[in-house]
């Protein structure tokens, strides 16, 4: 790779296409194209990795990511949905503590208090049953993780074929920690930004954004793997997707953006920081220039909101992930606090199986138009209904929310926005995408 970059990556893509031919044969001839084209962004992105990067660490990262996971874990999780007949996640999402040093307005974890967690045994067998269903990925939410950062360390460093991403306020990032991710090899941070100091600071509180750029770079220095995670509301979208903000997070060695449109959960959520349709129609066509191979930029960014259409709709109750709370509970989504399981009764496998994630593998997609893919936000009366025919439960750890009182927070949203998903997605093209939905095996035909 050192040699020779733009030719070794050519051989690494021919291996690659050999071996994952489980993934469309298009992406794999527009990725070997793309290396001819010395002003492709992804290009730029690659050889910007293997430059800022610690070289161990990229091939820990290439090993544990493309071959467990992306190989043996996509074939595996695919394998089991069609032998067990339920959902089976290729990620799973925990919380290892319910404690945060920070109170951002509208983060579900502020609400939870700082009195559950999750022990080591108990993350430990998480692991240990994802791995059974092909699960080789993990993401770590809060609370804020790092709080239990050498319980985290320690398991990382047994699960070596597993990868581990960790969402942080980024207060806790320091020498040693760094060091422990180079040994580990298979972690990468996620830092929660929200735009400028002022925009950062009004939601997650003063002095959180010199903290974040502080980590930022000790992170670029010490060769690390990272990336952002940016929550967009109504107030600050235009900043957190202008040519200032993704310019700089590029120049402090940010190499992939995850972006989430702001969720109404909680008795204290504001829902006029939901976005607007027309702010989310932006953001719809934004992500659309940003990944474009000459228009975008030499960042890899994600809209868990607007990107449904590559993922076939919701990927939550287990269809993709699901999440654990720092109590144990199961929950579909990391914004949906409600369960029939939890992991000191229920097996990850008996969770899977139950009425709440039976409910989201018969009923997902929740919507055709994949601009519209979660139950809460743009189909609120789906949740109404998924909640109270299956009796799952609040498991909000302060104070309980009916659904009916979270689905009211959604229904404006979700009327407004309707119209214009329509019209967005009846006049442009989409990809085509292998889904392995309830509705297309021969027992989901028979119940048409």
């Amino acid at each position: 790779m050192d040699k020779a970059p733009e030719e070794n990556l050519l051989r690494i893509l021919e291996v690659a296409e050999k071996y994952f031919k489980f993934f469309p044969a298009q992406n794999f001839t527009k990725m070997k194209a793309a290396l001819n084209d010395k002003d492709n962004v992804y290009v730029q992105l690659a050889k910007n990795i293997l430059n800022d990067v610690d070289r161990d660490l990229v091939e820990s990262l290439m090993l544990t990511m493309g071959v467990h996971a992306g190989y043996y874990g996509t074939r595996t999780v695919r394998a089991n949905r069609d032998k067990y007949n339920c959902n089976i996640p290729f990620t799973i999402l925990f919380d290892p503590t319910s404690a945060c040093n920070l109170k951002c307005k509208g983060c579900w974890a502020a609400e939870y208090g700082h009195n559950s967690q999750l022990s080591l045994d108990e993350m430990r067998s998480i692991v240990r049953q994802g791995k059974e269903l092909g699960t080789h990925f993990y993401m770590l939410t809060g609370g804020e993780p790092l709080i239990r950062k050498k319980d985290i360390i320690t398991l990382a460093s047994e699960n070596p074929e597993c990868g581990f991403l960790i969402y942080t306020n980024a207060t806790l990032v320091d020498k040693a920690l760094c060091d422990d991710i180079k040994r580990c090899g298979n972690i990468t941070l996620a830092l929660s930004i929200e735009g400028d100091e002022h925009s950062n600071d009004s939601r997650r509180g003063e002095g959180a954004y010199k903290t974040t750029m502080e980590a930022m770079k000790l992170l670029k220095a010490e060769k690390l793997l990272f990336g952002i995670s940016v929550c967009y509301t109504s107030e600050n979208v235009n900043y957190v997707t202008s040519d200032e903000f993704i310019d700089k997070m590029i120049n402090e060695g940010v190499k992939y953006a995850f972006y989430f449109s702001y969720m109404p959960v909680g008795k204290d959520a504001v829902k006029e920081l939901i976005p607007t349709p027309s702010q989310r129609k932006y953001m719809y066509f934004w992500m659309k220039k940003m990944r474009n191979k000459h228009t975008g930029k030499p960042l890899f960014v994600m809209d868990f909101q607007d990107d449904g259409e590559y993922v076939g709709g919701c990927i939550a109750g287990g269809r993709n992930y699901f999440h654990i709370n720092s109590n144990g509970d199961i929950e579909p989504c990391v914004f949906i606090h409600y369960s029939d399981s939890n992991i000191r009764r229920d097996t990850l496998f008996e969770a899977l199986n139950k009425p709440l994630f039976m409910a989201y593998r018969k009923g997902q997609p929740f919507n055709d138009n994949h601009l519209m893919p979660c139950p809460m936000l743009e189909n609120p009366h789906i949740l109404r209904e998924l909640i109270k025919s299956t009796g799952a439960q609040s498991t909000d750890l302060v104070e309980k929310e009916t659904v009916d009182e979270l689905c009211s927070k959604c229904d404006d949203f979700s009327k407004a926005w309707a119209p214009v998903a329509k019209e967005i997605w009846d006049n442009n093209p989409h990809p085509k995408t292998f889904t392995q939905y309830f509705r297309d095996t021969p027992d989901g035909k028979n119940e048409k």
